[in-house]
């Protein structure tokens, strides 16, 4: 099967740290400076995608030498911090994520680069090991001799995916490459290396999805976009273009609940913006936008005007809400059911 005939959602499963540009096979990809690493995904996810028959993944991909590595160390305390967390647990994905960060911020995570130097890699593990069995003990269900054993193994193999970042998107930009920046959770840098000076258009995806706070919902069982914290995004990455995607996926909707503003748990006033204290907004009421829905399908709609009048509303109202365009819009699962604005 070429790979123009795949739909986008046969390989998703394989992305959740690869760069989904390996679907084009005339895309060279890199795995930016700010991404935490977890090797073992990095490996069987191109697996997956080798054995599916996309062309030529190990040849297409690079990993910077400054990406820290999410260890399974992470990944045994993300499950005790949100135990100790309780009521107050953020809600993670439990794949190691937040604590890598955390030992990024502290400067005692290990990046990619120190994984080739043998006895300062394990010198750092066992000491990041040792610490979090201070603070729990027991709990902690985690063997670092297991996972310095699997790095050994690692070493080689990551050898020819290693790239200095910033040298090779500097030389990508003197040569005048199209580059493609695709990130989740963006936070204020990602270590992309690219020249603001050279940046056409930043694009926010945002998908149809429950407004969360702290990992639950805040009014079960209604299908929201949140756009206090889309238009918070956009104030932070100055995007020029969103992508809304899954449009179809509203179109038994009677009402469309769009999240248009956060109240005060004290004072019942509505916040001038998203809140920094994770109390207020654990304990935030969500101010609605009603529209009606459509009740009409939309998938493979291809152009704008064929979509349903209360459907051209919804987008138009998120466009005026952001202040940003909506470029394109999803219409089903397929890559070619899109509608460019």
């Amino acid at each position: 099967m070429a790979p123009s005939e795949v739909m986008e959602n046969t390989y998703s499963p394989s992305f959740h740290l690869l760069p989904s540009g390996l679907i084009n096979p005339n895309c060279l990809n890199l795995i930016g400076s700010g991404v935490v690493f977890h090797v073992p995904s990095f490996f069987s996810e191109l697996k997956e995608l080798d054995e599916k028959g996309l062309p030529r993944v190990y040849d297409r991909i690079l990993v910077s030498d400054r990406v820290h590595i999410n260890l399974d160390l992470h990944i045994a305390v993300d499950g005790l911090e949100e135990a100790e967390l309780g009521e107050q647990k953020i809600g993670t994905t439990g794949r190691g994520i937040g604590p890598c960060y955390s030992t990024k911020a502290a400067r005692t995570g290990i990046r990619l680069a120190e994984v080739f130097k043998a006895e300062l890699f394990e010198s750092k593990l066992r000491r990041l090991a040792s610490g979090f069995a201070k603070r729990y003990g027991d709990l902690l269900r985690y063997d670092v001799e297991d996972e310095i054993a699997r790095f050994r193994e690692y070493r080689p193999k990551l050898a020819g995916f290693v790239v200095d970042a910033v040298s090779f998107m500097r030389s990508a930009q003197e040569k005048n490459m199209n580059i493609l920046v695709e990130g989740a959770n963006i936070r204020h840098e990602l270590g992309w290396a690219v020249s603001k000076r050279k940046i056409l258009e930043k694009m926010a995806q945002n998908s149809r999805n429950s407004a969360k706070n702290g990992g639950r919902p805040l009014v079960d069982g209604v299908v929201v976009v949140d756009l206090v914290v889309l238009r918070y995004s956009t104030a932070i990455n100055y995007y020029t273009a969103l992508n809304l995607t899954k449009l179809d996926v509203l179109d038994t909707f009677e009402t469309i609940k769009v999240a248009v503003a956060y109240k005060d748990p004290e004072s019942g006033e509505e916040l001038a913006s998203y809140p920094t204290d994770p109390d207020i907004l654990d304990r935030a009421h969500v101010v609605y936008h009603e529209m009606p829905g459509w009740k009409r399908p939309t998938t493979n709609v291809k152009t704008f005007d064929d979509l349903p009048k209360q459907a051209q509303d919804y987008v138009e109202f998120i466009e005026s809400f952001v202040g940003v365009k909506v470029k394109w819009i999803g219409t089903g699962p397929d890559r070619e059911s899109m509608i460019e604005k």
